[in-house]
């Protein structure tokens, strides 16, 4: 009896200290609750879990939450909050809040980087150039990076972007019979994992000829994990327990692989060997300046740039070709430029690139209405008033481009692809368009990327005729960043001039 009565005291002092805590964190939920209940935004979903289940029901259909973004928007105004469990964000959809927050060095990125920085628990882009919050440390590793991405080393790169470029074209070819069905999602991806892989770190991937290539899908692996964590419970659920293990396991392969990438590199400088004056050099140049280095911020900065070199680039060329399959009139045209700029070369100039005017619009159309870097945010350390609406200290402002991309109140008929935006003689866009951020912290490959974007979308456009295939939704897949989720499905033939 006395064991029974000593376990059910246990029991209701646990049960109690169980409500008191409860209790204690429903009255700060209230706290955050008056906190930021005076900026506009949506009804709460629940007093405890804000707009969570919203944002969870979105996800789970695959639908875009930004989306979900413009029509709270349009509601309630241009400054919004999002309640999530304890935490509140705020939208911040104000060319003047991205004007003083991005182009402005007082402002660190927030905590959100931290879920990019350790995902699940495990290191993924460590301290790496996008993650680094630390101003004076980021600083150090961008000075030394830049002369990788400097006018001279990017012009010594149109070999093998034109290399790689071709080793699509001739994959593409075997399939340019007008009747098979080219996900050109896939491809693209192989092709920019490819040249990331060659021109960054001397690796030899060919992704594009090797169906058993484990990068690829580790690197959509990853980036669906970055958006689960969305969920801070994420985790703790059973159902979770298979995929995390599987990202777990994706980031250790694309870690390893640069572990054994940089010692490689290290041996051959050591040797004396030449070496190229590539990415990889670039960071072990940024670690010989470190007194104390840890190698394991080698791997934060191979992990960055060959996720971030491939991921985007091949969504933006597949978003490019959804539009133009759409649009034969831009088709047409862009066509056209290709065809009087480079004729029947195979290999492209470095002066072509800047030849290619109306593919430039294209290519930044497509980013308009598809950033595949969606947004960024910042941490507000003081109060201040934005569009009207006071701000507390200590908030994470999110900024996002495809939101304003997609807003009437900057772009006429925003649903409209249209290049011509982009003319050299139309206004420039305010501060609603950077889908490589803005300021100090805007994207360091962002010339690397449109060279490559330019360089594989001339050779596509002068070798193929494509129609997309019919009954795709045309919907857009959020993993960290955004691609078309059917893949942009296509019938290609081989042009004849």
């Amino acid at each position: 009896m006395e064991l029974w009565a000593a376990l059910t005291w246990a029991l209701l002092l646990l049960l109690s200290l169980t409500v008191i805590c409860f209790l204690v964190f429903c009255g700060y939920i209230q706290y955050v609750h008056m906190k930021y209940d005076h900026i506009p935004g949506p009804p709460r979903d629940s007093f405890l879990f804000g707009h969570s289940p919203t944002i969870m029901k979105l996800m789970k259909n695959n639908d875009l939450i930004y989306d979900q973004f413009i029509d709270w928007v349009k509601m309630y105004g241009p400054i919004i909050r999002i309640n999530g469990l304890h935490k509140v964000l705020v939208l911040a959809i104000s060319p003047e809040g991205v004007k003083e927050f991005l182009m402005s060095t007082k402002y660190s990125k927030d905590d959100f980087y931290d879920r990019v920085a350790n995902i699940f628990g495990v290191r993924f882009m460590g301290n790496g150039l996008v993650t680094d919050r630390d101003h004076d440390h980021w600083h150090k590793q961008r000075r030394v990076m830049d002369p990788a991405f400097s006018r001279t080393y990017l012009i010594d790169l149109m070999g093998p972007f034109n290399e790689k470029a071709e080793d699509l074209m001739t994959a593409l070819s075997g399939k340019a019979n007008g009747k098979q069905e080219v996900k050109i999602h896939d491809m693209m991806s192989r092709v920019t994992l490819d040249v990331i892989a060659k021109v960054a770190f001397g690796m030899e991937l060919n992704s594009l000829e090797d169906d058993e290539t484990p990068f690829p899908q580790a690197i959509s692996t990853v980036m669906r994990g970055l958006v689960e964590t969305r969920n801070p419970l994420a985790k703790y659920l059973p159902g979770k327990r298979a995929f995390i293990r599987k990202v777990h396991q994706s980031v250790k392969l694309l870690r390893q692989t640069g572990k054994e990438c940089i010692e490689r590199r290290q041996r051959a400088i050591e040797e004396g060997e030449e070496v190229p004056v590539d990415i990889l050099t670039q960071i072990l140049k940024s670690a010989a300046l470190e007194e104390e280095c840890d190698p394991e911020s080698l791997v934060d900065n191979f992990v960055t740039f060959f996720i971030a070199g491939q991921e985007t680039t091949a969504n933006q060329l597949s978003f490019a070709v959804m539009e133009l399959a759409k649009n034969p009139h831009i088709l047409e045209k862009v066509q056209a430029e290709v065809d009087e700029i480079i004729g029947s070369k195979r290999d492209l100039d470095y002066d072509d690139l800047g030849k290619l005017s109306y593919l430039s619009q294209v290519l930044k159309e497509t980013l308009r209405l598809y950033p595949t870097a969606p947004g960024t945010s910042r941490a507000l350390r003081e109060e201040m008033v934005l569009e009207g609406v006071r701000i507390p200290p200590n908030t994470t402002l999110m900024f996002n481009s495809y939101v304003m991309g997609r807003m009437e109140e900057y772009y006429k008929d925003p649903l409209t692809f249209n290049p011509d935006r982009f003319h050299p003689d139309a206004p420039k866009p305010y501060y609603t368009y950077f889908p490589f951020s803005l300021g100090h912290r805007s994207c360091i490959g962002q010339v690397f990327a449109q060279m490559e974007a330019k360089v594989v979308m001339a050779k596509f456009l002068q070798r193929f005729d494509f129609e997309l295939v019919e009954g795709q939704s045309f919907k857009i897949l959020d993993t960290g960043s955004l691609r078309p989720l059917d893949g942009v499905i296509c019938r290609m033939r081989t042009r004849t001039h």
